[in-house]
């Protein structure tokens, strides 16, 4: 049997099975983004809920994974040359898991894989950042600062990335065209996340964006997205 007992990790979250890819999660836009590419490539893995609500990720044990104290991350025990490794930040771990498979949600032609890894970056660099300061400003606690010039800078930044989004899908099923990559599972939860969690679908003219709306509609009804959703549970 597989031997986790190395990484910190496993003590507050003991693995029932070792041998399988360990995801340390929440259900975040960032979180589901593992489970859903773990789903779509059929990896075995067990999932840990890490809960941010409660400041889990602040702990040792955690932070011996991931020292930015962020989810989601993993620990493969069969990693390269055998050998268990640990991963922290989605990308890495949507590329990990991607190349781990044997090229799974990614095209073989190189250009293509290329272009790919650039719309998955797009998100990591941009999407991703900007989305989550604007909910912070018109959900959560920065929606009591009196000066909404920042709750404007990033509704502005939120909506200009939407129209990036909206135009690429223009005429495409998907970011990379007719195949399904790990560049919509990159980005297609925080899109979601506009309206299913923030609430800010007429705030950002959600409703315009007819190419993103049906995207975002054809990712969330994949199999693997209706699972992996709702992972850690």
């Amino acid at each position: 049997m597989t031997d986790l007992s190395s990484f910190p990790v496993s003590r507050r979250w003991p693995a029932q099975h070792p041998d399988r890819i360990q995801l340390y999660s929440f259900a975040t836009p960032n979180g589901v983004k593992a489970s859903i590419a773990l789903e779509e490539l059929g990896l075995p893995y067990e999932a840990h809920k890490v809960d941010i609500t409660k400041n889990e990720t602040w702990g040792d044990d955690f932070l011996a994974l991931n020292p930015n104290g962020k989810i989601p991350a993993i620990i493969d025990p069969e990693g390269p040359g055998g050998k268990p490794l640990a991963l922290f930040e989605s990308g890495a771990i949507l590329l990990y898991l991607s190349d781990k498979s044997g090229g799974g949600l990614m095209p073989a032609d190189p250009a293509l894989r290329y272009e790919t890894l650039q719309w998955t970056f797009f998100q990591v660099g941009h999407v991703g950042p900007m989305f989550g300061q604007f909910g912070y400003f018109y959900k959560f606690a920065g929606k009591a600062i009196e000066d909404k010039r920042p709750l404007e800078r990033y509704r502005d930044e939120a909506k200009r990335i939407l129209k990036v989004i909206d135009g690429r899908l223009a005429n495409r099923q998907w970011i990379m065209g007719a195949d399904y990559t790990i560049a919509d599972i990159a980005i297609f939860p925080w899109v979601r996340g506009l309206t299913v969690f923030y609430g800010a679908g007429d705030e950002l003219g959600f409703g315009e964006l007819k190419n993103v709306a049906g995207w975002v509609e054809r990712a969330e009804a994949r199999p693997a997205s209706q699972t992996g959703l709702k992972i850690p549970a």
